[in-house]
């Protein structure tokens, strides 16, 4: 592909009688940018100009998945059950403490929430098999048992993803971007689950030594495309599939805020896009936030900036602090038609 179109997304109402509505949400669009490989330009164009493929993966509605609607942005709460994790490693890796995270989330406004028993932050080793199923089964059920939300299982693995659909996850995020178990994404056909494809380069040992693209955006966009492909011809349809372009996953400074500068693109694959940037390290890099949990700030900020763009799932740690700046976000672009 050399030719790739990026929709300008804004949300002022009255929307224009040409414009066309971004996935079939309160974004709409008039201009896209186009990107070309072979000269790495950028260029403005009208409607008229893109594509007809393009329009409609960028337009159509998103698709419920696991009983989630896209016509608004949606908050997944962050559930780590590990002891070293980047940010809240060890807090919540009991079933009762998890369990009471949960429920916490729930209140504040979480859409759905996504555990994970095998931290992937920079450095991080692999966990076995049995250990992260040890972690993660009794808090899926624990929590399934008692709260509505979906809940989604944030693993590499075809056997831990197994334990976490038997004990109630509904939703897989590979964070391999179904590369680490081959398996894995036969499983999710022959059980019609829910995906997300994450991007990510190298392992998360090494993924941060010299990442390089020749185009991040670019490249970022072909692996999720071939991904989605690939799943495609093992029975998962693309309005199963969300993707995420791997923030802080074998990325620089430079690559990541490449990626949040111009995420819009990834409308063109015509499916949910996932953002994962909360409390992550380029923000410290950019305002010298330290610990994680001072972060709070700056990932509410690259979370207003994403659903901006028109990103239908924030994946956060700060649940009530993000649902409250987009409640305000969304009563700001309603204007005066907004109805409490």
């Amino acid at each position: 592909m050399n030719e790739y179109y990026r929709p300008l997304v804004r949300f002022e109402i009255p929307r224009p009688e040409n414009a066309l509505q971004v996935a079939g949400a309160a974004g709409w669009f008039t201009h896209a940018v186009m990107h070309r490989r072979d000269d790495d330009s950028h260029t403005v164009v009208d409607l008229d100009a893109v594509p007809s493929e393009w329009l409609s993966a960028i337009s159509a509605p998103r698709a419920d998945i696991a009983g989630i609607r896209f016509d608004q942005p949606r908050l997944m709460g962050i559930l780590n059950v590990t002891s070293d994790s980047f940010s809240d490693g060890g807090l919540h890796n009991t079933a009762t403490r998890a369990l009471q995270r949960a429920i916490e989330m729930a209140t504040q406004g979480a859409d759905l929430i996504d555990i994970g028993g095998e931290s992937t932050r920079p450095g991080a080793l692999p966990v076995p098999a049995e250990a992260e199923i040890a972690r993660i089964e009794p808090v899926i059920r624990a929590v399934q048992f008692d709260q509505p939300l979906p809940i989604s299982i944030d693993t590499r693995k075809s056997s831990v993803a197994e334990a976490a659909m038997l004990a109630g996850a509904s939703i897989i995020n590979d964070v391999s971007g179904f590369t680490y178990d081959r398996m894995l994404p036969r499983f999710c056909a022959q059980n019609n689950l829910p995906v997300c494809i994450m991007h990510s380069q190298g392992e998360p040992q090494d993924m941060q030594i010299d990442p390089n693209y020749d185009c991040v955006l670019l490249d970022v966009f072909d692996f999720l495309n071939a991904q989605i492909s690939m799943l495609g011809e093992l029975g998962i349809s693309r309005d199963q599939i969300i993707v995420d372009p791997g923030i802080g996953f074998g990325k620089s400074l430079k690559h990541n805020l490449a990626l949040l500068n111009g995420i819009s693109l990834f409308h063109g694959l015509g499916c949910p896009i996932l953002l994962g940037a909360s409390r992550k390290g380029f923000i410290r890099k950019i305002t010298g936030a330290v610990p994680a949990t001072a972060r709070m700030p700056g990932s509410i900020a690259t979370a207003l900036a994403a659903i901006n763009q028109g990103v239908q799932i924030l994946r956060i740690h700060d649940v009530a602090e993000t649902a409250q700046a987009v409640d305000v976000w969304k009563a700001i672009w309603q204007g005066e038609d907004y109805d409490t």
